[in-house]
């Protein structure tokens, strides 16, 4: 039977953390953002394998300060990014062996969760591709280029979308590999599959699911771990 993977991206610079390291190896409650990351997957019973992708000077200090250190044993391969994200997570893809299902996941989003992990899974066997998001609680509007609003989307049709994002392996494989041949840019692997016509089923996130960004979203993220104790 094929596995169930995950690539954990890590290889971005995260300039708006205004910090001289990278944010996944920012501490929240003692532990690297990254850890608690890798971690969800790693004590997850249906992933099989987990392959970590990182900047190049960082790979060593993964593998001694995160991988070995918290004895994350379901992780097979640390390696390097790419220029952009799309490069660093078919990097990923190719690394894979013997993969059914894989989730990419983005490193600097520690807080997600068995539930999320276990729908991915589920709907991605299902449908081919998925993702998780919320729906947002604001209101969202289109400004115009001189600073006025033009038009308010409405609510209930947006979605947030968060990572993982799950595909079955062969399909997310072949798309990446176009996209890259043709040089087209993406931001987010739902993008990927879109382009070449195949549908995404979005289903339910959390609202803690944050992405670690910003130095206040560092705070926010202690104070939803502090709460999951």
């Amino acid at each position: 039977m094929s596995d169930n993977c995950a690539i954990i991206v890590a290889a971005g610079k995260g300039k708006r953390m205004k910090s001289n390291i990278n944010k996944q190896f920012i501490n929240i409650e003692g532990k690297p953002v990254l850890y608690y990351s890798i971690d969800a997957f790693n004590r997850n019973p249906l992933i099989d394998s987990i392959v970590v992708v990182c900047g190049r000077d960082e790979i060593e200090y993964c593998r001694e300060n995160v991988v070995k250190k918290y004895s994350l044993d379901k992780v097979v391969k640390i390696i390097e990014g790419g220029r952009e994200r799309q490069n660093s997570v078919f990097n990923g893809l190719k690394v894979l062996k013997n993969c059914g299902i894989v989730l990419i996941h983005d490193g600097a989003r520690p807080l997600v969760t068995s539930k999320i992990i276990e729908d991915g899974i589920r709907y991605s066997n299902m449908y081919g591709a998925c993702a998780c998001g919320m729906k947002p609680k604001d209101t969202i509007k289109i400004k115009s280029e001189n600073g006025f609003s033009r038009t308010t989307l409405n609510r209930e049709e947006l979605f947030l979308v968060q990572t993982p994002q799950c595909f079955k392996y062969d399909l997310i494989y072949g798309c990446h590999k176009k996209v890259i041949e043709e040089k087209i840019q993406v931001t987010d692997d739902t993008m990927v599959v879109e382009h070449y016509g195949n549908k995404v089923y979005l289903y339910e996130g959390s609202y803690d699911n944050i992405k670690i960004t910003t130095p206040e979203d560092l705070n926010i993220a202690e104070t939803i771990l502090k709460g999951m104790e």
